[in-house]
């Protein structure tokens, strides 16, 4: 899967940085971020977090998660509707529904 275009790129409302954090590996200031943005129910949002967390426990990559509801912020929920999950690594957008795990491994390798 590739990249999303440049039309996907903004992030509203922010950097991902600015947003609440959902679930983060405390204390770990050299962790790699990672924001998933997702809605309750959605079973592929489900799948890239755990997709996410194996692949960084493969590669002894600590990463710092943070699940955003899109539904509970009316400008995320206008950008974004139903194209969750959406998966920014390191502040940079990477995947969007489905996350390659080759292209996750270099991507978490490069940010670490």
């Amino acid at each position: 899967m590739s990249d999303p275009s440049p039309d996907d790129l903004e992030t509203p409302g922010g950097s991902p940085d600015d947003l609440e954090t959902a679930d983060t590996e405390p204390g770990r200031d050299d962790a790699v971020p990672v924001t998933i943005y997702t809605r309750e129910g959605c079973s592929l949002c489900t799948v890239a977090h755990g997709t996410v967390e194996r692949v960084a426990a493969d590669l002894s990559v600590a990463v710092a998660v943070d699940l955003v509801d899109v539904d509970e912020d009316p400008e995320l929920a206008d950008e974004y509707g139903e194209r969750v999950p959406y998966v920014f690594v390191d502040g940079h957008p990477a995947f969007k529904y489905e996350i390659d795990e080759r292209e996750l491994r270099l991507k978490l390798l490069s940010a670490a």
